[in-house]
């Protein structure tokens, strides 16, 4: 009997090991940039190893990490943890027996399977702003893209998300749009079926971050010293203070949300460097606060989108969105105002967004 029972019970044991493989679905990454936040999502697609597979049936490999001037590309594709252990840094990445020299783009897409770009390079704005045909290739190779970048998307977001319907491929913009505070995934999903008809948001966590600061009484030069001493800031913070961080998310929340088809000439922006006295003044009144505010609006005639210093009272509902935390309101016809608030600013922050649209593509 109890050679029966055992018997029954190997049976058992390969019949789910089998259905539990055939569940797992292995993905192959590309990781393009290796600052802050591709480092960080390599650590976290590590930690996160156990949580994918038990609850998502994924397990993630990376084939390649393509950095300025070349590439790692393994033969074999490898986990987080294979390649942290011995190339933490990107300063070591050109002494590896995987260092390939020239090696782009379109070599790393030819060379593996389908699976996910996985995009870390920084955002630039203006003439320097980035085309977007490298993402465009990927779709053409059926490759989902999972995207920090904001640059190509503010240039090109309608042509990429025709494209990627044309290949039936996924392109997720959470990393792109305030990171770990989920803007687009509210409006479009959770707020679908309403008319938007006004966004307001706190998008950016380093200006948040001076702006707490001087409404406590820290002037600008000495607020902006201590979030640089902190890391917060980017190496140049220029597109956070300047207002462009913030129209790019604002911008890429609008059509995203609202189905709109706006360009970046559209939005009127004003940075925190100069601004009027009175503000800094009324900014440090009991029950008010001095916020750095996208706003978009189809309230009137004129539909308009703008970023400016902007005076909150207490009732506001990102009045106490302080320090390196976001927020965005939605004001709907059908739902009325919806409200998030967090998702501070970090690279671990940023990671977790790019992570979370990989589990969505995969659901």
């Amino acid at each position: 009997m109890a050679n029966r029972h055992a018997f029954w019970m190997l049976r058992f044991t390969s019949w789910n090991r089998f259905h539990y493989n055939a569940r797992m679905k292995t993905v192959n990454i590309i990781l393009m940039g290796y600052g802050r936040v591709g480092q960080a999502f390599l650590r976290m697609a590590g930690e996160k190893r156990a949580l994918l597979e038990d609850r998502h049936d994924l397990h993630l490999q990376f084939s390649t990490i393509l950095e300025l001037r070349g590439a790692l590309h393994f033969p074999r594709p490898l986990s987080p943890d294979s390649i942290l252990k011995d190339l933490s840094l990107v300063q070591s990445f050109r002494m590896s027996q995987y260092w390939r020299p020239g090696f782009d783009l379109v070599s790393a897409l030819d060379k593996s399977a389908p699976g996910v770009l996985v995009d870390c390079t920084p955002s630039k704005a203006g003439n320097a702003m980035p085309e977007s045909g490298y993402l465009h290739q990927a779709f053409e190779r059926k490759w989902h893209v999972v995207t920090a970048n904001k640059g190509p998307l503010v240039a090109d977001l309608r042509g990429l998300v025709s494209k990627a319907k044309q290949n039936t491929v996924a392109l997720k913009i959470s990393g792109a749009t305030a990171a770990a505070l989920p803007t687009v995934d509210v409006g479009f999903y959770s707020l679908a079926g309403t008319r938007v008809y006004r966004i307001e948001g706190i998008l950016n966590g380093t200006t948040n971050y001076i702006l707490t600061r001087m409404s406590g009484g820290a002037d600008y030069r000495d607020a902006l010293k201590e979030a640089q001493e902190k890391g917060i800031t980017e190496p140049d913070p220029s597109l956070d203070l300047e207002g462009w961080d913030t129209a790019f998310k604002l911008l890429l929340i609008t059509n995203t949300v609202c189905d709109t088809d706006f360009t970046l000439d559209d939005v009127k922006v004003e940075g925190i460097m100069n601004m009027p006295g009175h503000l800094i003044r009324e900014g440090r009144e009991p029950h008010q606060a001095l916020k750095l505010l996208g706003i978009f609006s189809r309230e009137q005639e004129q539909p308009y989108l703008q970023v400016k210093p902007s005076i909150l009272d207490s009732a506001h509902p990102l009045f106490g969105v302080n320090d390196t935390n976001k927020g965005i309101t939605f004001f709907t016809d059908t739902m009325s105002t919806v409200t998030v608030t967090g998702g501070k600013s970090d690279p671990r922050g940023a990671a977790a967004a790019l992570l979370k649209d990989i589990i969505n593509i995969y659901r």
